[in-house]
């Protein structure tokens, strides 16, 4: 039952759980059921998200709004990524889901412009859905099935998190801007500074920061392992929705007066200087200056980290009359028509072009891999949410984030620039001069409920089925992984990757081969029989791509033993029926080694009971004690062989 109301002043967060909650009690650590209003899908996700829909029979989809964007797979090399474009335009009519094309933009710049409202809830199979954040809605990335699990009206679930509450005081000085804050929280707490925590920005800082400064902070909380980044629906909010000719979506949403938090943090924007993440982690965060005079290759501009008009009419500005060094490459990817067309009117794409910039399409383009790789062994800096290794589509590549202005400056210059030591004024952005432009390409839901079959090309093939979890397991340590690996690690992303995603025998090729390129083979030998994977803190972090736990599921992988997980991944593991277990002893994790045997008896009564699990290694003879965490609702589904199992004996019944 949910927790009822009560009368303590609350913030922001606790009004967005409170007001959405179904199931559970609003204490920490808690699993809580919560109502969705809205579901993202992008292409590199939403290919397997539709599958899951048909797999379980839908007709239509029952939340307010659900939109499907196509962003990330825009290279059309060969047949695979169009085929799939019109696979999902074609679910989409299917299923009543808004439909945004190829060229439409990023999706989540383009749902802030259209779709976002304060006071809803938003997953999405994308992990920097938590961007809509800044609007005053609950957002959050999700594995694609949970995402499909809210289309068919069922709730999210997630352990209720603590509320860490970050008061901004202050204005931002000239050459500082929101990327900024969000890399100065990330210098401060790392990469999991946010596990289990949703970000509730305040304070009277906020005044200075419009809609989509805050949109870049939101962005990047996922950096941080977040839950959700939550800001106000103040006068900031206001103000976007009535440029976007959408004022009648906005509706006050702020903090109680006397509203605590259970964490603090304080920010005084007005002492804030350029920064500068270094490769390859977002959470390698140095001033500019202390890395200033480092040759560079490549700028670039864009991507959902930084997709406001003032992210590139202040580069455009700063680079009007003038001309880039002729050894940096410097890349403009638009992140919404509707931001192209503002460019183009305004005279800031013909300044940019001047300049010598690359105009590529609007799209995720090289954050996500799809091009625009950088040289061997050379300094790309990137307004990107992450520089995980490899991501770029460079093995051995040194991409660093931050802020337009940093990244321009180094244009110019062809070095690692402060900004603030241009020979110029800080370009002043004007709000007042931008204009509407409804995207008439993107589709409203067709309602075509009759449609039996949607169209597959020859690359989509249907999902695979697991079964449940034996009451005994004898593994091989197929592999040992250190801390932070990411999902981009586990699975890789790019232009040679990406294109699989709705063939999962051809796209489990590539897992693990970032940390081992025999690992795919290796596995082979044990989908039968079952494998193990033994992981560091931290694991798991960085994309919702329910890929990476998919493709070891499929290569024969049943239990994940690592000394922490992240969250989006943690619950991914348990959907495809990976059981998730953590390390209780100090020093387990440093005793075991790869291609160690690991035995575990008697699954189902601890699991059933919440007694404590037990591993035996058949190497040494010592038993570790393990925790697991999970709900009787995640059990059940591991016991299944995942939560499709589930869906399908329910809906059978």
């Amino acid at each position: 039952m949910a927790k009822k109301s009560s009368n303590q002043p609350r913030n922001v967060a606790q009004k967005l759980i409170e007001s959405h909650l179904l199931s559970g009690m609003m204490v920490e650590g808690d699993e809580i059921g919560l109502k969705i209003d809205q579901t993202l899908t992008q292409d590199a996700t939403g290919t397997l998200v539709m599958l899951e829909l048909e797999a379980m029979g839908l007709d239509q989809v029952k939340t307010e709004l659900s939109a499907q964007y196509v962003d990330h797979n825009l290279l059309q090399t060969d047949n695979r990524n169009p085929d799939d474009h019109l696979f999902l335009r074609s679910a989409c009519e299917k299923f009543g889901v808004w439909f945004s094309p190829p060229g439409s933009g990023v999706s989540h710049p383009v749902h802030m412009e259209r779709f976002g409202k304060p006071g809803k809830t938003i997953i999405g199979s994308d992990s920097h859905t938590c961007a809509a954040g800044s609007l005053g809605m609950l957002a959050m990335g999700a594995g694609g099935l949970a995402v499909a699990m809210a289309m068919t009206g069922e709730p999210f679930y997630l352990k209720m998190p603590k509320i860490m509450g970050v008061k901004l005081t202050g204005r931002l000085p000239d050459w500082v801007s929101a990327k900024d804050v969000i890399l100065e929280m990330l210098r401060r707490h790392g990469v999991k500074g946010g596990s289990g925590r949703i970000i509730e920005y305040y304070g009277p800082g906020l005044k200075a920061l419009s809609a989509m400064d805050r949109h870049v902070i939101a962005n990047m909380g996922q950096e941080m392992g977040h839950t959700a980044t939550v800001f106000p629906a103040d006068d900031a909010v206001r103000d976007f929705l009535e440029q976007q000719k959408r004022g009648d979506d906005f509706q006050t949403l702020e903090a109680d007066r006397g509203a605590s938090y259970d964490e603090y943090d304080e920010i005084d924007l007005g002492k804030l200087e350029p920064l500068i993440a270094l490769p390859s982690s977002p959470g390698k965060v140095v001033p500019v200056r202390e890395v200033a005079g480092e040759s560079i290759y490549q700028a670039y501009i864009g991507s959902s980290a930084n997709p406001g008009l003032r992210d590139f009419a202040v580069p455009a500005m700063m680079v009007k009359g003038r001309q880039t060094h002729d050894r940096v490459s410097f890349d403009i990817n638009p992140t919404s028509r509707q931001i192209l067309e503002n460019l183009t009117e305004l005279g800031h794409l013909r300044d940019l072009l001047g300049a010598g910039a690359r105009l590529h399409q609007t799209g995720c383009n090289g954050c996500i891999g799809m091009g625009q790789a950088p040289a061997t062994d050379q300094i790309s800096l990137r307004t990107v949410p992450r520089n995980f290794p490899g991501r770029s589509g460079t093995a051995e590549d040194k991409v660093c984030l931050c802020s337009p202005e940093t990244a321009t400056a180094s244009a110019l210059t062809g070095v690692i620039t402060d900004p603030r030591d241009l020979d110029m004024d800080y370009p002043v952005f004007d709000a007042s001069r931008t204009f509407y432009v409804a995207d008439r390409n993107i589709r409203p839901p067709a309602q075509h409920p009759e449609l039996t079959m949607v169209e597959k090309g020859p690359n989509i093939s249907s999902l695979p089925q697991f079964e449940g979890l034996p009451d005994s397991l004898e593994l091989p340590v197929l592999l040992k992984t250190g801390d932070d690996v990411s999902t981009d690690e586990i699975l890789p992303a790019g232009a040679d990757v990406l294109p699989y995603r709705s063939n999962i025998p051809a796209i489990s090729e590539f897992t693990f081969t970032r940390i081992d390129p025999s690992y795919p083979e290796r596995a082979k030998k044990y989908r039968d029989s079952g494998s193990m994977i033994v992981g560091g803190d931290n694991y798991g972090q960085g994309s919702s791509r329910e890929h990476a736990a998919l493709t070891p599921r499929y290569l024969g992988v049943r239990v994940v033993l690592a000394q922490s997980y992240a969250r989006i991944h943690w619950e991914n593991l348990c959907n495809f029926g990976i059981l998730p277990l953590s390390f209780t002893g100090k020093n387990d994790y440093e005793d075991i080694e790869q291609g160690d045997e690991l035995a575990l008896e008697g699954l189902h009564e601890a699991l059933d009971s919440g007694k404590e699990i037990t591993a035996r290694n058949r190497r040494t003879g010592k038993r570790y004690k393990l925790d697991h965490n999970l709900s009787h609702r995640q059990i059940r589904m591991i016991l299944k062989g995942g939560l499709l199992n589930v869906m399908r004996e329910s809906l059978a019944s």
